[in-house]
């Protein structure tokens, strides 16, 4: 009898397990379908943006062919389009990168790791962290607003390097300090632990295990924030930069002693960016032409940082031993 209500239940037990068996294939294969999907939408929707800059890109590199020589970063700005060139903007460029460098890359990595290794979990952190990551989202004229109040009325800094550099400082420390943050999280709690059990103290594990570590993260955030200054107009323009100027600002080294120069912070600047408006705005095709040229040097110290900051975070990973 027990035999045989085993057998009688048997049936259907079997056919529910086999319909199961099928929705769950069913299910699976919806799922599959909708990678498929996704993952086709997603690559169009790439595919579009990288033609786009690829056709823009292009356009710029035929406008501006001409002026592709040496001469070209050689010569000061000029009224004549055809001996106009770049000199003093990419120079000013190089040394308001410098300051921005100087000034928002220690404070940002060392308010990261302060915040991500120090601080005190609770509501105060947890607020400077929605505000920094809120600022990494705010327009880049509001910094140049708060610049002009503070730098050039509030502490007289006037419309100078230091100005320009301080500004897109401000600008890219939150970008630091949120990279830095993730970069530290990225490391396994473990490496912490092993560190603590062979008698390391709070500084050593933080500074031989933790940054050294996450610095392939840190260096990524950092030149990927630095490419972001690189471009930016509003705030530069906000501050006051020059949109004409057939000058350098002092040598920063000189041949005496102490053999440094600090006039050059409280010069005068213009930066790429300005010189191509600057450009833009004449009525002379010629000038559009060196607009055209610097548009699309631009994008190539752009993307050459943004590529460096990709290979540099490859070799540094690559040779960490966990």
């Amino acid at each position: 009898m027990a035999q045989q209500d085993s057998q009688g239940t048997s049936p259907p037990a079997h056919a529910s397990t086999l319909g199961n068996l099928t929705a769950v294939r069913e299910m699976i294969q919806r799922h599959k379908r909708s990678d498929i999907v996704f993952a086709s939408i997603g690559l169009l929707a790439l595919m579009l943006g990288l033609l786009t800059l690829l056709t823009l890109f292009i356009d710029l590199v035929m406008d501006g062919y001409p002026r592709f020589n040496l001469q070209f970063f050689s010569d000061y700005p000029s009224r004549r389009a055809g001996s106009a060139g770049l000199l003093s903007a990419w120079v000013g460029s190089v040394l308001v990168m410098s300051i921005t460098f100087l000034t928002a890359v220690p404070v940002g990595v060392g308010a990261a790791v302060y915040l991500e290794e120090y601080a005190p979990k609770n509501w105060f952190s947890d607020l400077i962290e929605i505000n920094v990551s809120n600022l990494a989202g705010v327009p880049s004229i509001i910094y140049g607003l708060l610049a002009l109040g503070l730098f050039v009325y509030g502490l007289g800094l006037g419309q100078s390097i230091v100005t320009a550099g301080l500004t897109l400082g401000l600008l890219i420390l939150p970008i630091v300090i949120v990279s830095t943050r993730e970069a530290i999280r990225g490391i396994p709690v473990a490496i912490r632990e092993a560190a603590y059990a062979v008698g390391a103290t709070k500084w050593q594990v933080v500074s031989d295990h933790v940054v050294k570590y996450s610095q392939g993260g840190i260096l990524t955030g950092v030149i990927i924030g630095m490419s972001r200054a690189i471009g930016e107009t509003a705030p530069i323009i906000t501050i006051g930069a020059l949109t004409f100027i057939a000058f350098l600002p002092p040598s920063p080294i000189t041949e005496v002693a102490p053999y440094l120069n600090f006039e050059w912070l409280s010069s005068g600047f213009t930066v790429l960016p300005i010189q191509m408006f600057n450009w833009l705005s004449r009525p002379d095709h010629a000038f559009h032409t060196n607009a055209a040229a610097t548009g699309a040097i631009i994008i190539v110290v752009t993307l050459l940082m943004n590529g460096t900051a990709i290979y540099l975070r490859y070799q540094i990973r690559k040779n960490i031993k966990w």
